[in-house]
């Protein structure tokens, strides 16, 4: 064979063996790719959820009282969240992109004509959470949250996501967090400012667009602090809550002429401070005990000293296997009403809670419309009854009565009875994802309701009435078919 010969075919196995070699390389690192991903993917997930819900509501003296001869009002709202998470090695971030509007508030052919104080496009929440352990560590969680998040403990009745109304409730905050055999301690704080100031940390709670505020004290906390401890035990739950949330000194100006009195913020803040525990036990298999007892000291928004307090017990009784029932009471402090000067603000707030889910459907109490500084007094009877597994039935009787004296506003005395409602609810769940409510109420009131010393309403219709119907959907967008 010629030298040539022999060189050729020599070539031609090098590149043969080359090309082999190049694949099999290919391969490997292929193959080396895949499992690194695989891995990666078991370590992080990403999560895509979804909310649409549409309201339709029938009000005839939802909030407060109407006068008579008013007409009904009849609106359909709806909620578009886009929720957005990713898990990784020692973190998780999530965001929820949010839309509210009204139906027909947007001309049909014009874009983004609404106004900010009707809601419209925002971020309900938008946080990061980070791990200050690693994964072989024996305690269960220790971690810090931040950024604009819901905050919701126990019942929520003091601290919770209000999530009926369409925009909820979420806070901009740090929070640190540790959980390990069956304890939870949170510890969290916020720090708002209306901008990106030079000089100063002067803050304006009252924002002009949604007048801030919450439970209708018509302005924002400049900051807060709290602190949340909560423990399992063999027989239910036990937990504490200190919460700190602080307001903008002011003082009221007079000047000009003629004279117009404003308000100016100040330095420094009012510090409201509020303690108190919860407990979720079951006595026996079917009786189940929940209550709180909270107090609130130091001073109100308004600078003035602040002593009040509230108490709360609910039972519930499994009645067979459907049937479920109990009675429970609430008490709020507030002012007598007869006296014309109070050295203290005896009025209870409960914080940033979900006063619907608690004082009647109607929302007369602790929400958008005051009802004076008398506290309250909230004697009721719950029932539900799950006719089948995707099919509940809700029933709430409420006694609504005055916690303190209630002025007539001629040196006398009214009755203390506010009034009487009647809530009905039914929840259908179609589908895992896709679920349809309904509810009515009816309330009667009483004189003493309408009164100046409560909602302040004239020649008022003493039997409000609200309804509605909720279609409510939560799509999971990586949820395999």
């Amino acid at each position: 064979m010629s030298k040539l010969t022999n060189f050729t075919l020599k070539n031609q196995n090098l590149k043969k063996g080359g090309v082999f070699n190049l694949k099999l390389s290919k391969s490997i690192l292929l193959g080396f790719a895949i499992t690194c991903l695989t891995q990666y993917e078991a370590k992080a997930q990403f999560t895509a959820t979804g909310q649409i819900r549409n309201r339709v509501e029938v009000r005839a003296g939802q909030g407060t009282l109407q006068q008579k001869g008013d007409k009904a009002a009849l609106f359909s709202s709806q909620r578009t969240r886009l929720n957005l998470g990713y898990t990784g090695y020692r973190f998780k971030i999530f965001t929820a992109l949010q839309d509210v509007r009204v139906w027909g508030q947007d001309a049909s052919s014009i874009n983004r004509t609404t106004t900010e104080a009707n809601n419209g496009l925002l971020l309900h929440e938008a946080w990061a959470e980070v791990s200050l352990i690693d994964t072989l560590s024996t305690i269960q969680n220790l971690s810090i949250k931040a950024g604009r998040q819901e905050i919701a403990y126990d019942d929520q009745k003091v601290l919770g996501s209000l999530d009926w109304l369409q925009q909820g409730r979420r806070h901009d905050a740090v929070v640190f967090k540790f959980a390990n055999k069956g304890w939870t301690v949170d510890v969290g704080a916020a720090f708002n400012q209306n901008k990106e100031n030079n000089t100063g940390t002067i803050y304006n709670g009252v924002n002009p667009a949604y007048g801030a505020g919450t439970n209708g004290i018509g302005t924002m906390y400049k900051s807060f602090q709290y602190a949340y401890v909560g423990r399992k035990f063999f027989f239910g739950d036990l937990s504490f809550l200190f919460f700190k949330d602080d307001f903008n000194k002011y003082t009221m100006v007079t000047s000009g002429t003629p004279a117009v009195t404003t308000k100016v913020n100040g330095q420094g803040t009012w510090n409201r401070n509020t303690t108190g525990i919860y407990f979720n036990t079951n006595v026996t298999r079917k009786l189940n005990f929940t209550g709180s007892v909270y107090h609130q000291n130091s001073h109100d928004k308004d600078g003035k000293a602040l002593n009040a307090n509230m108490a709360s017990i609910t039972s519930t009784l499994q009645v067979g296997r459907k049937l479920f029932v109990g009675p429970g009471v609430d008490y709020l402090s507030g002012d007598d009403g007869t006296k014309t000067a109070n050295s203290e603000n005896n009025r209870f707030d409960p914080l940033y809670g979900t006063p619907h889910k608690f004082w009647g459907s109607m929302d007369y109490f602790y929400a958008a419309n005051g009802f004076g500084k008398q506290g309250l007094l909230n004697y009721f009877f719950k029932m539900k009854y799950n006719a089948k597994d995707n099919l509940s039935l809700f029933l709430d009787i409420h006694g609504f009565e005055a916690a303190n004296k209630l002025s007539n506003g001629a040196g006398g005395e009214l009755s203390s009875y506010l009034g009487t409602e009647i809530d009905f609810q039914v929840k259908y769940n179609l589908t895992k994802i896709i679920n349809i409510e309904a509810g009515y109420s009816i309330m009667k009131a009483t004189n003493s309701m309408a009164s100046a010393a409560v909602k302040n309403v004239a020649n008022a219709d003493l039997t409000p009435q609200f309804g509605y119907i909720m279609l409510n959907i939560k799509p999971n967008f990586l949820a395999k078919k």
